[in-house]
């Protein structure tokens, strides 16, 4: 008795220290896979945990590095916050590595890809993948770039080859996010694109599913009501307001180019209602307008605008990105876009290091009860960079403000007979607290005055409420 006694003991020990560890390992992935929540509009964990995406764009990251750069380059996104990197698989078919390797050896039959005692193309696709995982990153996969689909390199038939290929590879890995397509639209190949997440679908039933379109287009213009599209995501694309540049297909209305907001209300207004993303807005240190290199740079006050106007207008998250992060730009290396500095060196710009506080703002108030209300601002709403972007739950207000104009904030849209307010910064992530107001319309200004690029966050809780301290300086770290 006594020796089934100790055993049991034991065993139970094992038990407890395995559990413990895989609870302390700290990855997302631990509460369970991505799941759309009830409502349609956030992803969360299958535990209930919600996730807010922090994505990075990572285009050429498999053609363009070797281990110890994957290795660093995932390290620090994972210390400045990023939880999601973006990559696309094959840039060309077929694809050539650091290596040396190929994607393809012969076509699309992928029976002998792996040849014993070679680093191989997909050997370093894994390596990618694994190295991510332990980072607590999720891979956002794209399997092909558009462009060489559009010019007849991948037919269906083809197409639904290398699905049933990527989805067997990596259907066990718990840290990928299909993205069909690849900055094309939805009504150009379809047969093709189609294949290619039918395929995955049916051999990788377990990981969520997007397509990545053309500048200033929408997935839900064609995907929308296809049920491997698991949530919709917008590239809302590098042009300022006015920079026609002579399209003869242009999709959005003249001199909005810069209101990436009116994509997710796009994106929101069909049925069924489905979570959607910006997954390619303008980058840090990139031409306005992408092609001319003599243009001004965007810089780390535009990225921030467009990541709070996406995500205060009912994105479930961010993708930020960055010009010679996004292609591995390194000295000697012809540079797209106008790409100077060395891909490590843009790690420590601004924008890059500053997406992080949009996380922790969002994870700091209950996420998945947050809907974009813009009847908070009273009165008319500024237009263009004027223009305020707010969001609510049941007992906060959230209302992003580029330049500092003053704005009319209605209190009583959620509950609370009085209001705790305070200043949160983008730029600096630092917390302000200014006040409990009385339950009606106020006006706000920040002190530091009206001026383009001078942006800001206010913040109203219910004052019963006691998400935020008055006495903090920033927001922690989320998780």
């Amino acid at each position: 008795m006594k020796t089934k006694i100790a055993l049991f003991l034991l065993l139970s020990l094992i038990t407890f220290t395995s559990f413990a560890q895989k609870k302390g390992s700290g990855k997302p992935w631990d509460n369970g896979k991505l799941v759309v929540s009830e409502e349609g509009r956030y992803l969360k964990h299958e535990n209930g945990t919600p996730f807010f995406w922090l994505g990075e764009t990572a285009w050429l990251l498999p053609q363009r590095t070797e281990r110890s750069e994957v290795s660093y380059y995932l390290n620090e996104c994972k210390k400045a916050g990023y939880n999601v990197v973006q990559i696309q698989t094959i840039d060309d078919v077929p694809s050539l590595n650091n290596y040396g390797q190929f994607s393809m050896t012969d076509g699309f039959n992928f029976k002998n890809i792996d040849k014993k005692g070679v680093y191989g193309y997909w050997d370093h696709m894994d390596y990618i993948v694994e190295t991510a995982a332990r980072n607590g990153i999720y891979i956002g996969m794209v399997p092909v770039w558009g462009s060489p689909v559009a010019a007849g390199k991948m037919n269906a038939k083809e197409a639904e080859a290398y699905g049933k290929f990527l989805a067997e590879r990596y259907k066990n890995s718990p840290n990928i996010i299909w993205f069909i397509g690849g900055d094309i639209r939805g009504d150009k190949n379809t047969d093709v694109w189609l294949a290619l997440a039918n395929a995955i679908r049916s051999n990788d039933p377990n990981h969520l599913m997007t397509f990545h379109p053309r500048g200033r287009t929408t997935s839900a213009t064609w995907f929308n009501d296809e049920p491997w599209m698991d949530f919709n995501m917008f590239q809302s694309g590098h042009r300022r307001y006015g920079q026609r540049k002579g399209d003869g297909d242009y999709p959005i209305e003249e001199n909005t180019e810069e209101d990436n907001w009116r994509f997710v209300d796009a994106s929101q207004a069909m049925s069924p209602l489905k979570p959607v993303i910006d997954g390619e807005p303008i980058y840090e240190d990139i031409p306005q307008g992408l092609h001319d290199v003599n243009e001004t740079r965007w810089m780390d006050y535009d990225v921030r605008r467009y990541a709070y106007w996406s995500v205060f207008g009912g994105s479930f998250g961010h993708t930020y990105g960055h010009n010679s992060i996004m292609q591995f730009h390194r000295p000697g290396r012809m540079a797209s876009f106008g790409a100077e500095k060395a891909w490590w060196d843009a790690m420590k710009d601004p924008g890059f290091n500053q997406m992080i506080y949009l996380k922790n703002l969002m994870l700091a108030l209950p996420f998945l009860e947050r809907v974009p209300d813009q009847s908070v601002i009273a009165g008319k709403n500024g237009e263009r960079y004027d223009r305020a972007v707010a969001t609510r739950g049941n007992d906060y207000i959230l209302v992003y403000n580029y330049s500092g104009r003053p704005m009319d904030i209605d209190l009583t849209k959620v509950s609370g007979a009085k209001k705790n307010a305070w200043w949160y910064s983008p730029k600096t992530g630092a917390l302000d607290y200014i006040g409990e107001f009385d339950n009606k319309t106020t006006t706000f200004q920040h002190d530091s005055g009206y001026m383009s690029g001078n942006d800001q966050v206010l913040i109203l809780t219910d004052a019963s409420k006691d998400y935020i301290n008055k006495d903090w300086k920033t927001i922690p770290t989320a998780n």
